[in-house]
Parts: C-alpha cells; structure tokens; sequence
C-alpha cells in the first residue's frame, strides 16, 4: 500500500526526519518507497487552502474511478471542467497526483498513485509552553 503522509507545522521536525532518512539510507538500513511520500504544510492554513473539501473530493473519484481524462474527471465529481483542470493542476504541483498523457485522442489522464493519505496537524494552543512551569494560579 502507498501512503501519502500529510504534515503541518513544526518544520524542524521534518528537518529531523529527513536527516534521520538520509542517515538510514546511509547506513543501509532502507526505508520503503511509502515513507518517502511526505507533503508539509507550514500552517494548518496552507492545509486548508490546498485541501479543500472539492478537491479531496476529486482526488478520491479520481482514485476510485481512473478516470481516462480531465473531462471525466469533472463529470465524477458532477463540476465545471475548468475548475477541475484549475484543481488538478494544483494537486500536480503538490505531488499529489500526476497527470500523465497519452489518454483517448490525447487526453491528459490524472492519476493518484497513493491508496491512501494520512494527515497528521500539530495544533499548538499556547506557544512555547515550558512543560516545567506551574499555570498561574486563579486565587
């Protein structure tokens, strides 16, 4: 199975976990094609701004389906061909799915090459908390 693990925030730890890939590597330890697949977001609105309900919507009839071309990409997901074509060339751009040539009469065909997409957010609510310090007190 090929996962696609969607992250947001907290880039030094995807700094870490590439070194810690390139470390494995090295040491011929290997990691499987699937922990490669990684997309960062920097903010949980950058997520937000790329991932929106229609276009995960998309990515899914477009994963079930295998639709042969953009056209009929649109017609899964019951929209306006421009904005699928406006969508999928986003996604493309993200790495989320490939759109390859050579479809029916030269049809450009989109193509997820993940089964799956897990998503984890880091959500911090207070920023820089010491995990040491006491919380004032209400008294």
């Amino acid at each position: 199975m090929t996962t696609l693990h969607i992250t947001v925030g907290d880039r030094a730890q995807l700094r870490e976990d590439t070194l810690q890939f390139v470390q494995g590597t090295e040491s011929d330890k290997g990691m499987t094609e699937d922990d490669r697949a990684v997309l960062q977001f920097g903010s949980y609105d950058d997520l937000v701004d790329s991932l929106t309900p229609l276009r995960l919507e998309l990515i899914q009839a477009i994963a079930t389906e295998q639709p042969s071309s953009m056209r009929e990409a649109a017609r899964l997901v019951d929209r306006d061909v421009s904005d699928v074509h406006a969508d999928l060339k986003h996604l493309e751009v993200l790495g989320i799915l490939e759109l390859k040539e050579g479809g029916p009469g030269g049809a450009i065909q989109p193509v997820v090459p993940f089964d799956k997409i897990e998503m984890h957010i880091d959500y911090p609510l207070l920023d820089d908390v010491d995990a040491d310090s006491t919380p004032a007190s209400a008294d």
